[in-house]
């Protein structure tokens, strides 16, 4: 740790921060100067001290002791009344070293061989940080937990409804492993998938952490997909749409039949209840069948007479507002 500095100016939180605050600055900046992201020399000691500082403060007695003694917490004995010691230490003419709440600096004395300990407020730093550094070779810090990982899994439409199999291929350490991944019914874009102990793998017999796929659910050419709900495209003739009719649909689950009121007009969405993907933990999605009026591209001679006989007797304006 830097001359100078305190626990509190080492993680850049004021000294009433809450607990809160203490977590997510020692968050980032262990993301910042842990050292499998950063390979500068002096990140490794960094790192220590961040953890040091953090395992201080988020212990909520651990860090009235060191408001009340400074750097000088670990080796005052606990029954003592910290103005007593204040006072005791000013008389002793050894005010710098009982700097108390404004004091500055540390010894690493009491931290153990390896430097720093992640016991303060029983949080590893594997739970802490979701698992975001890898599994480290041994540096002397005891048993440390794989971390998980994350790898993207592509699936259709048609099997995110139905449900699929999948083989997996990992790798890693010279080996390969396949697994057989059960892809459930109604897997949504952005679910995660967990395989447990298949991501990283822990250092001195620790557990290895976990794989999570997350599915992405590929393009359709017939589908659109917002959450559970699909969406597709109902073409109408203009007469059907003009008088109503009944149109079979193509679906996930299979055909179903679209009743179209008359009058309907494209860009109306037409609902299926029920008929998206499945949810295995409440309602199921709907299907929207959204009309898109079409007219022949070559029209023949009595298709155009007809239309210019319907032109001819309609009065109706599709740019008049109502």
């Amino acid at each position: 740790m830097a001359d100078g500095q305190d626990f509190y100016q080492i993680l850049g939180v004021p000294r009433n921060a809450s607990q809160d605050e203490i977590q997510r600055a020692y968050r980032k900046l262990a993301r910042q100067y842990h050292p499998d992201v950063n390979h500068d020399p002096g990140a490794e000691d960094r790192f220590k001290d961040i953890s040091e500082a953090y395992n201080v403060l988020s212990d909520p007695q651990t860090r009235r002791r060191y408001d009340a003694f400074g750097a000088d917490f670990r080796q005052v004995p606990e029954d003592v009344d910290p103005d007593t010691w204040r006072r005791s230490r000013a008389r002793a003419g050894a005010g710098a070293g009982a700097r108390g709440p404004a004091g500055a600096g540390s010894s690493r004395a009491g931290r153990g061989t390896d430097g720093f300990s992640f016991g303060g407020g029983d949080i590893d730093i594997e739970d802490l940080l979701g698992g975001f550094f890898g599994s480290r070779a041994s540096r002397g810090w005891g048993p440390i937990r794989g971390a998980d990982q994350e790898a993207e899994l592509e699936v259709t439409v048609e099997e995110a409804y139905h449900g699929t199999h999948r083989a997996i291929t990992l790798s890693g350490d010279g080996a390969r492993a396949t697994l057989d991944v059960n892809i459930p019914p109604g897997v949504t874009d952005g679910q995660r998938i967990r395989l447990a102990g298949q991501g990283g793998r822990g250092t001195e017999g620790a557990a290895n952490g976990d794989l999570y796929l997350i599915v992405r659910i590929a393009r359709h050419p017939r589908y659109r997909l917002d959450g559970r709900d699909l969406y597709v495209d109902l073409l109408l003739a203009p007469w059907e749409a003009a008088l109503g009719t009944s149109v079979a649909v193509d679906t996930p689950g299979g055909e179903a039949k679209v009743k179209v009121p008359s009058g309907t007009s494209t860009g109306r969405r037409l609902r299926l209840r029920a008929r998206g993907l499945p949810n295995p933990r409440g309602k199921p999605g709907d299907l929207f069948a959204e009309a898109k009026i079409m007219v022949p591209a070559r029209p023949s001679r009595a298709e155009r007479r007809l239309f210019e006989q319907l032109a001819a007797e309609s009065d109706f304006d599709p740019r008049r507002r109502p």
